[in-house]
């Protein structure tokens, strides 16, 4: 028996026992060195040739992967590693660092408990790993650090001892920055990361080697030996003596927990039940014979065995055969085949059993944030929360008619894959609008749709989304909207949301959707939390994204039956606001009166939904809406040669430069851009630095469009959706 089929032999021994388990994932910033550190560790615990690793990169087995030397999606492996003579089932995630896939790395947190977080030793932590750090620590997934590219300190820029331990030491401060700020009140001194405690390690992914104080302490390599290893060109007796795969994975076993360890205090941060149930209980000692619970974190395609789901199981098992709900789907479904994950290999198993990551076939409805479970009316873990929205849109058609079906099947798979794309079909032309994270998520949607799926598309021009924000207030002037039968009159005042309700509402920690008038009380108290009138927001009605919709009126007749009507109708404003009919956000919306016609068939949906949703328009044009842009922040590390060529494409494009630090010959440049003008700015930016320049950004958020840009831009907008060019406030009055 191989070196691999005895590991794939012990790995279904050890799923069962669940202390010697361990989910972790590996984070960091883009080309920071994750997918060559997961393939050494797969290499090291016997899984593929240690000749391969680091350029085989077994968990980059996409095409586009491979071609683009980037990580796209978030691949698994299990391995075994013995610590002590133990057998630990170690199962790995690695996961993107590229802006445009940080709706995969949140997913990925919700499958584990622990987390390798990498930094470079040259650039130290970056605004990605900021990024990663927090969906670590608000999914309680302990951190530990590796200093990674330790060899090019030494070899590139020539720094003395002295002058690492320095660097070092600044890393480690600023990632411990980022754990007292983002991590839960419990764990913010416990999970600081130190040398002599062994939770950092230093090394080189790429030529393989790693050490830690306790790997010192066992190895009785020293910081000097390290130096002159690196300085003799000798690093391949150093990989020999201290294997990136022993010292990182004897770690990730002695200091981050297992489920057993860490699902008490994670079951409770992610699923909203009630704790004192049985089912809460069995998921927080993680019990093998209780209730099935599992979290579907990824689903990916398979070319054989079509769609496979792939989760973390909180409580009871999964077994070939059996069926179970996707909590939210009509009907039970059997799995065909469960299996686990090693790279690009699905090994079968009879069942998996809980505290392990688990692949699944035949669940047609499963999608990425979905729950499974036996009992159809189990409670769900809570959604994942993405931190980024959708900011650029393309139109996608098949360019043969004939195509169709399978093409609208595509986007629904790639839907439930990736919850941070927003599909919506147009089912007569077949034209779907993709709306992605950045120019080159949609790109490699679109290559998943032509190369895995065999459809040839056209693809449009990447279109900007905006959105649609107040700026003022229309206190004391509500604004009326009429019934078209003139029976029904609301009136309606809309203002801002403050910044901190906005982030409470992103998050998630003031709830979403029509909130029942029994929870009115309790989400009263959490908006009086962030600053707001406690008793007005008891009268909630309803969230829809960073809007809210309160009932300010007073003993108004008739007024509860029309209630759902008057959520829908605002939630369609909240999806088409007034000037360009494009989302809203951070919008409050008060209806201070109604006058209603006491007979209900005079105020069915054709009656009240105009009225309201004239209503809140017009209020919305009273106080004043503004066009937000989404906003990206640019880092390009640039030779001093070039620096000027890259400073000008930046401000070319209304950028603004923040800050341009240098060290030595390279000058990094920090601007603040609007994606609207970055199409094509990775083309220009290496046609300026001749191929020189390293750069990457992050999304920002939204900021109001420069008022000489408004009509332009509007208009634009406008005449692409088959609207009037300019929007019209008389619209909404009625007659």
């Amino acid at each position: 028996m191989g070196r691999k089929e005895d590991n794939i032999k012990k790995a279904t021994e050890v799923m069962h026992i669940l202390p010697q388990i361990r989910n972790l994932c590996i984070a960091a910033h883009i080309d920071h060195g994750k997918t060559t550190l997961s393939d050494n560790l797969i290499a090291g615990a016997g899984m593929m040739s240690s000749d391969l690793a680091g350029s085989a990169r077994v968990l980059d087995f996409d095409e586009q992967e491979a071609a683009r030397g980037i990580t796209i999606n978030a691949a698994s492996a299990s391995m075994v590693h013995a610590v002590d003579g133990t057998d630990y089932l170690i199962n790995l995630i690695d996961t993107p660092g590229h802006v445009d896939f940080g709706g995969d790395v949140t997913r990925a947190m919700r499958a584990v408990d622990g987390c390798f977080i990498l930094a470079c030793a040259v650039e130290g932590p970056m605004p990605q790993t900021e990024t990663v750090v927090r969906q670590a620590l608000k999914e309680k997934v302990k951190p530990v650090l590796f200093i990674n590219k330790v060899d090019r300190l030494i070899n590139e820029l020539q720094v003395t001892p002295e002058d690492m331990m320095e660097r070092f030491k600044g890393t480690i401060t600023k990632v411990n920055k980022l754990i007292k700020q983002f991590a839960p009140e419990e764990f913010k001194k416990s999970w600081q990361v130190s040398v002599g405690d062994g939770t950092v390690a230093f090394g080189s992914a790429y030529h393989n080697w790693g050490i830690t104080v306790p790997y010192m302490a066992k190895s009785g390599i020293s910081f000097t030996d390290i130096f002159k290893y690196c300085n003799d060109e000798n690093q391949m007796e150093l990989a020999e003596k201290a294997p990136v795969h022993e010292v990182l994975l004897d770690m990730a076993v002695s200091k981050l927990p297992g489920p057993v360890e860490a699902q008490p205090y994670r079951v409770p941060n992610i699923w909203t039940g009630d704790l004192e149930s049985d089912i809460a209980k069995s998921m927080m000692a993680c019990d093998p014979e209780a209730e099935l619970a599992m979290m579907i974190t990824k689903i990916w395609m398979d070319p054989h065995a079509g769609e496979v789901a792939v989760g973390r199981i909180y409580s009871g098992a999964i077994a070939q055969g059996e069926t179970v709900y996707a909590i939210g789907a009509a009907k039970p479904e059997r799995v065909q085949q469960v299996s686990m994950m090693v790279g690009g290999d699905r090994i079968t198993v009879p069942k998996v059993v809980a505290g392990n990551i688990a692949a699944l076939t035949g669940i047609r409805s499963a999608a990425a944030g979905l729950t499974l479970s036996h009992d159809k009316d189990f409670t769900p873990f809570e959604a994942i929360r993405h931190y980024s929205d959708p900011v650029v849109t393309v139109a996608v058609e098949p360019k043969s008619m004939k195509d169709l079906p399978k093409f609208v099947d595509a986007l629904r798979s790639l839907a439930k894959a990736d919850a941070s794309l927003q599909v919506t079909t147009n089912q007569e032309t077949g034209e779907a609008l993709l709306a992605g994270m950045g120019e080159l998520h949609l790109e490699i949607t679109v290559y998943r749709i032509e190369e895995e799926q065999n459809i040839k598309v056209k693809v449009s021009p990447p279109i900007v989304v905006y959105r649609e924000g107040i700026e003022g207030n229309n206190h004391g002037r509500s604004f009326e909207g009429k019934s078209p039968n003139r029976h029904n009159r609301f009136y309606f005042e809309v203002e801002a949301l403050s910044t901190e309700v906005i982030e409470a509402l992103r998050s998630g920690d003031l709830g979403s959707g029509t909130i029942r008038t029994s929870d009115g009380k309790e989400t009263g108290n959490k908006f009086g939390a962030v600053g707001m009138d406690k008793d007005l927001m008891r009268k909630i009605y309803a969230i829809n994204g960073t809007n809210v919709l309160v009932n300010d009126t007073k003993g108004i007749q008739g007024l509860h039956e029309t209630r759902e009507l008057i959520i829908e109708a605002f939630n369609e404003v909240c999806t088409k606001g007034p000037i360009a009919d494009e989302p809203v956000q951070g919008m409050f919306v008060r209806l201070v009166d109604a006058k209603l016609h006491e007979d209900a068939i005079h105020r069915g949906p054709a009656q009240t939904i105009p009225a309201v949703r004239n209503g809140i328009k017009g209020a919305m044009m009273r106080a004043r809406t503004v066009i937000l842009e989404p906003m990206q922040k640019a880092f390009v590390s640039v030779p001093n040669d070039w620096l000027g060529q890259v400073t000008r494409e930046v401000t070319n494009r209304r950028g603004i430069i923040e800050d341009m630090p240098s060290e030595g010959e390279v000058t990094t440049v920090v601007g603040v851009l609007p994606i609207a003008e970055t199409f094509g700015f990775s083309n220009d930016i290496r046609a300026a630095s001749q191929g020189r320049a390293v750069w990457n950004t992050e999304n920002l958020g939204f900021e109001p469009l420069p008022q000489m840009l408004f009509d332009k831009v509007v208009g634009s907008i406008r005449t692409r959706k088959g609207l009037k060019p300019e929007p019209n406030p008389e619209s909404y009055y009625s007659d």
